[in-house]
C-alpha cells in the first residue's frame, strides 16, 4: 500500500495535509513532517487544521505555516492523518478531493480513495518516516524533530504497551537525523499554561477510585473560570492513571453543550478502545476517547458499566455482587 500511496503522490502537484480536530502530538508532528517531505519532493503542500496548532506544539518546525480554517482550498489531493472519516477533520470541501488516508489506529476505516492503515506501529509518525525513506527524501533535523515529537507523545514517552524494539529503532534513526530528545520533551512536558495547572488541581480534587479504576472530571464552569483552552485538558487523565494498582483511568470534560468528552487510558490489561468504539469513538488499546451525553452521573455510570462488561481479568475488582 505504501508504494501505491507514493505513486499517487508523484502523480499530483498540490496537496493539503490535515488531521483530526483537537490534534495531538502525532497528528500535528506527522502533518508538519509530511508536508515538508512533499515540498522536498517538489510539491506544493500546506497543512490545514480546523483547530490550529496547540500551544505546546507551536515550537515545532513549520508550525507557523499551519493554516487554521473551516474548509480546504483548491488542491489536487488531501492527505488525512489519524482520521477514521472526513468528519473527524471538521473541514468542508473534502468530498470534492482525491483523499489519501494514513492511519495506525485499529479503529481506522477505509473511507478514502487510498487507505494505508497499519495498526502494527505505535504512531502515524512511523508511517510518514517510511514514506520519506521510500521517496528517497532525506530526513533532516526539522523533519526528525516533528516525527520524534509525534512518536514520543503517542507512545506516552515510550511507556504504552506495544512499544518495542522497532519503535526504538525509528526513534534512534530520528535522533541520528538531528532530533534532540531532551528539547522535544521539554517543550511538551514543561510548557504548560497556568490554566492547565489550575485545571489539574480541580480535576484531582474530584478524584474517585473504585478498585483498579479511577476517574476525574472538569466542568465547563471551571474551564471558563480558569480561562482554560480545550488543549489545556490534554494529559490530565494520566495523573489518575499514575496511581499504583489503577489499571484504567477516565477523564470527563464537560462541553459547552453539556455533553462530555471522555478520555480513557489503560496500563495494558484493558482494551479501552473497545469501550470508546461502543460510544462512537475510538483510538488505541491504551488510549482512546469518545463523547457522551450528560449529566455527569449518567455519563460516569454508562462508561463504568461498559468497562464492567468487558471480558478482562481486572473486572473482578469492578463488578458488583
Amino acid at each position: 500500500m505504501l508504494e501505491r500511496v507514493l505513486r499517487e503522490i508523484r502523480a499530483r502537484r498540490r496537496f493539503i495535509v490535515t488531521s483530526h480536530v483537537r490534534p495531538d502530538g502525532d497528528g500535528i508532528g506527522s502533518a508538519l513532517a509530511c508536508s515538508q517531505i512533499l515540498r522536498m519532493m517538489g510539491k506544493d503542500a500546506e497543512v490545514v487544521i480546523h483547530d490550529g496548532v496547540p500551544r505546546i506544539y507551536q515550537n515545532l518546525p513549520f508550525a507557523d505555516r499551519v493554516i487554521q480554517a473551516d474548509a480546504v482550498p483548491p488542491n489536487d489531493a488531501v492527505i488525512l492523518l489519524e482520521c477514521d472519516s472526513t468528519g473527524r477533520t471538521l473541514l468542508d470541501g473534502l468530498e470534492k478531493c482525491f483523499l489519501i488516508n494514513i492511519d495506525h489506529h485499529a479503529s481506522g476505516r477505509n473511507f478514502a480513495d487510498i487507505n494505508w492503515i497499519d495498526s502494527s506501529v505505535m504512531a502515524t509518525a512511523e508511517l510518514i518516516f517510511r514514506l520519506a525513506r521510500l521517496a528517497c527524501v532525506p530526513v533532516d533535523r526539522d523533519i526528525a524533530t516533528c516525527l520524534y515529537t509525534a512518536l514520543m507523545t503517542d507512545t506516552g514517552s515510550f511507556m504504552f504497551e506495544g512499544t518495542n524494539e522497532h519503535t526504538f529503532t525509528v526513534a534512534r534513526e530520528l535522533v541520528l537525523a538531528g532530533a534532540d530528545p531532551a528539547l522535544c520533551a521539554r517543550h511538551i512536558y514543561f510548557g504548560h499554561s497556568t490554566a492547565k495547572v489550575r485545571l489539574l488541581g480541580a480535576a484531582l480534587s474530584n478524584l474517585h477510585r473504585e478498585g483498579p479504576l479511577a476517574w476525574i472530571w472538569i466542568t465547563q464552569d471551571q474551564m471558563q473560570r480558569f480561562g482554560a483552552r480545550e488543549e489545556d485538558c490534554e494529559g490530565l487523565v494520566n495523573y489518575a492513571l499514575s496511581m499504583a494498582d489503577v489499571q484504567v483511568a477516565i477523564f470527563f470534560r464537560e462541553l459547552p453543550d453539556r455533553r462530555y468528552r471522555v478520555s480513557l487510558r489503560s496500563k495494558g490489561e484493558v482494551n479501552v478502545s473497545a469501550v470508546a468504539e461502543h460510544f462512537g469513538g475510538g483510538g488505541h488499546k491504551c488510549a482512546s476517547g469518545c463523547s457522551i451525553d450528560g449529566p455527569l452521573a449518567v455519563a460516569v455510570s454508562r462508561i463504568v458499566d461498559r468497562l464492567r462488561a468487558e471480558p478482562v481479568a481486572f473486572n473482578a475488582g469492578l463488578r458488583t455482587s
